[in-house]
């Protein structure tokens, strides 16, 4: 599922090629019913909470869009051929169209609907009106182990997996430890470097969580080769040696998702 850096990455692509101007929105599948009520309306800004795009056209009127595991959006240069697939819903400006296939969610939304959608998200480290402390106000006070913590989207929205695991390595913190027994100016940094990290995941298109001194040019090793790209320290890398100590890196199932750590570094 992407994280939630891609959602601003699009946010601010649909912004730029969409916003200001009447977009033809239209649903070739025919799932999104309600795409007729804001076809040729002016979308007056596209933004991202967590992993939840918003395509705001006016009062009462947001075109809701959660990818899941298996949403995309495919751009093509106007004029567009007919659609390829099943396409749920098709934007077109003047000079890009876009078409999403297989969202988890594409939907309008009323404001209030929108409003009480975010109140159940935590806060985002990519929004400028993010406040840490809600996040600090649940973790602090959970028995649940920190890496659970971390991918629950009503305490942080918008870190995954990757993320998740970068970040608790990045501060030696071990995956297990009970939210409540984190001590509040380590998370202060550690939310202090999602920030960082996670602006520079919009900036660069992918996640890189490596500090200069462990890249491959400066370690004198082969670049990571990878689908999802990047360089990390410990995602997707059990039983290979940590960049730091040499450990092996460890991995098990949390939640039915995937953890990895460094049994030395995170001890």
């Amino acid at each position: 599922m992407p994280e939630g850096h891609t959602l601003h990455r699009l946010a601010r692509r649909h912004q730029r090629y969409f916003g200001g101007q009447p977009v033809a929105v239209s649903s070739p599948q025919g799932r999104f019913t309600a795409a007729s009520i804001v076809d040729g309306q002016i979308l007056r800004r596209a933004e991202a909470h967590g992993k939840h795009l918003f395509h705001r056209y006016g009062p009462n009127a947001t075109v809701h869009v959660h990818l899941g595991l298996y949403g995309t959006f495919v751009e093509h240069p106007v004029p567009l051929g007919p659609p390829v697939g099943e396409v749920r819903m098709r934007m077109v400006g003047a000079t890009l169209g876009t078409d999403l296939r297989g969202p988890a969610a594409c939907e309008l939304l009323t404001d209030a609907e929108v409003a009480a959608l975010r109140s159940r998200l935590g806060p985002d480290p990519l929004r400028r009106d993010a406040d840490p402390d809600r996040a600090w106000a649940r973790i602090s006070t959970s028995r649940a182990p920190l890496a659970g913590l971390l991918l629950d989207q009503a305490v942080v929205a918008g870190v995954g997996n990757v993320y998740r695991a970068e970040i608790l390595f990045r501060h030696g913190i071990p995956p297990l430890l009970p939210g409540r027994s984190l001590n509040r100016p380590l998370w202060t940094e550690l939310w202090s470097d999602l920030v960082t990290l996670m602006r520079q995941g919009v900036r660069r298109g992918r996640i890189d969580t490596v500090r200069d001194e462990h890249l491959p040019e400066a370690m004198g090793r082969d670049p990571r080769r990878d689908r999802h790209g990047g360089e990390v320290y410990v995602y997707r890398r059990a039983g290979q040696p940590c960049l730091v100590c040499g450990t092996e890196i460890a991995t098990r199932l949390l939640a039915a998702r995937k953890l990895y750590w460094c049994p030395t570094c995170q001890a």
